[in-house]
């Protein structure tokens, strides 16, 4: 079969949950011995695109062929032992085991009935060599990657899946892998690559597929397509049509002390963020922008303690401080209301009443009990203040809307009193009306003097709150934008740009 011909053909495959239509007639198909990108934002669909493929969830509509012949897998097991193997983001090996074990876990060589340590010992050896990898294979496993790639390998997989491999690795580690992967490639093995890092996704990809929410965009080579160009296909943005939007409202001027309210210098995380200089001044909404694994979130998590620096130092009102937790960050007067709502922010089975009052309860509290009078009282004051749709305080939290469950996380936070606050996608998943309530209370705050730390996935939300911008790509802040330098153009001309010496691709 020559190289062109697909080893694997996806036409019009439909996934539903309820409620949700996660994947809309999406057609894909790769090569033989090519990486192919899969791009796009977080709910885009290529998660379910993957499990469909490898049998996790059955596909409602639409039909696979793999090497020519229907292909139905009822577990990735299935999958597997057809020639398609999956690696994940966190590496299903198993540490205490050695380097050998995790390799024929399951499928160990026998004689007589009982595993054939010696034959085991000798085949991952063998194995490891093809990735030029001298390691002691009775040793529990190290390089985590390289022993999962050399596990797919030996199963006689054709396509390779790799779901965000370089997440945990350094520099040296990526190139590493890189080198293994074009020689899966030469040996005509089909790598399936998903990542949000763009540069790595133009480094070693052939072909780019690109989903926006459950919808095929398209499918381009790599070699004909710029950064600016992927940008605007993945946020639903034509580049040139961008460049001719103008605000659809102004911001108002900053008001700013002659002292941040906060500083951050040179702080980061190793494994999550590179150091970056970050500051935001009372009445002041700072918008982090990027695309998702930009590290706006890593950032976010930072100040408020949930993770803490390996460099760097923080001021707050003027004094050095380190934050070691969240209720150190509220101490100073932080709040953070978090991405994930359901997950890390809204308590389900407990009030609106309960909810609201959860960071201010020691406020509250007298010999260790908090009245009722006071709770109920307080929860009263900010449902009437943000307009929360409840048909009390008692109504259980998992029975409101999506943007009312916001507005509860919203009020938790305002009920005490913070001086910065940080909100990480308060509109996501809500509808226009309460997107367009949550930001005008933004606006609102921050005349008040309120700091906002402001983090979005939508640029023109961004756009529209922002007096100043810092621009993240790959972990690291790239650069940084105010007045009327912030534009949508801008921000996706810095996340396609910065850092390269010369982008020679078409434009």
């Amino acid at each position: 079969m020559p190289n062109d011909a697909p080893i694997l053909e996806m036409r019009r495959i439909t996934k539903r949950f309820p409620g949700v239509v996660a994947l809309d007639g999406v057609d894909f198909a790769m090569r033989r011995g090519e990486v192919h990108a899969l791009m796009g934002q977080n709910g885009a669909g290529k998660s379910t695109l993957v499990k469909v493929l490898t049998g996790v969830y059955p596909r409602d509509g639409g039909e696979v062929f793999f090497e020519g012949e229907p292909f139905a897998p009822r577990s990735p097991l299935e999958a597997q032992l057809r020639g398609i193997s999956t690696i994940y983001q966190e590496v299903n090996l198993i540490p205490y085991l050695s380097v050998a074990e995790n390799i024929f876990l399951g499928r160990q060589p026998r004689r007589f009935g009982r595993i054939d340590w010696a034959a085991m010992r000798r085949r991952a050896r063998e194995l490891l060599r093809t990735f030029d990898l001298e390691l002691d294979v009775d040793r529990p496993v190290a390089i985590q990657q390289m022993v999962a790639i050399a596990r797919a390998v030996d199963i006689s997989a054709r396509l390779i899946i790799m779901d965000e491999p370089t997440s945990s690795l350094d520099e040296n580690e990526v190139r590493k892998l890189f080198e293994v992967i074009r020689g899966l490639k030469a040996r005509g093995v089909a790598v399936l690559f998903i990542t949000h890092f763009l540069d790595q996704a133009f480094e070693i990809s052939d072909r780019m597929t690109v989903l926006r929410n459950g919808r095929l965009v398209g499918v381009f080579e790599t070699e004909g397509l710029s950064r600016l160009e992927l940008i605007g296909h993945m946020l639903g943005k034509d580049p040139s049509a961008v460049a001719e939007l103008e605000r659809t409202k102004a911001r108002p001027p900053t008001r700013k002390g002659e002292t941040p309210f906060l500083e951050a210098r040179g702080l980061g995380r190793r494994g999550s963020v590179h150091p970056l200089d970050l500051e935001v001044h009372e009445g002041e909404v700072l918008g982090l922008a990027g695309l998702l694994g930009s590290g706006r979130t890593e950032v976010a998590r930072l100040l408020f303690g949930i993770d803490r620096p390996t460099s760097g130092t923080l001021r707050v009102a003027g004094r050095p401080v380190k934050i070691r937790s969240p209720r150190a960050a509220t101490n100073l007067g932080i709040g953070f209301c978090p991405e994930d709502r359901k997950t890390d922010g809204i308590v389900p089975d407990l009030s609106v009443r309960e909810n609201i009052v959860l960071a201010v309860q020691r406020k509250l509290s007298r010999l260790g009990l908090v009245s009722r009078r006071k709770q109920r009282a307080l929860a009263e004051k900010f449902i009437r203040l943000l307009g929360i749709v409840a048909s009390s305080p008692e109504q259980p939290a998992r029975t409101l809307s999506g943007g009312n469950q916001q507005k509860v996380i919203l009020a938790r936070w305002l009920a005490a009193n913070p001086r910065l606050l940080i909100l990480d996608e308060p509109t996501r998943g809500i509808d226009v009306g309460a997107k367009a309530e949550v930001e005008e209370l933004v606006e609102r705050l921050s005349q008040q003097g309120m700091a906002v730390v402001f983090i979005s996935s939508e640029l023109e939300e961004v756009v529209r709150r922002s007096h100043r911008v810092a621009v993240l790509r790959d972990r690291r802040k790239i650069a940084e934008l105010s007045g009327e330098e912030i534009s949508e153009p801008a921000i996706m001309h810095a996340i396609a740009h910065a850092g390269d010496h010369a982008d020679d691709r078409p434009q």
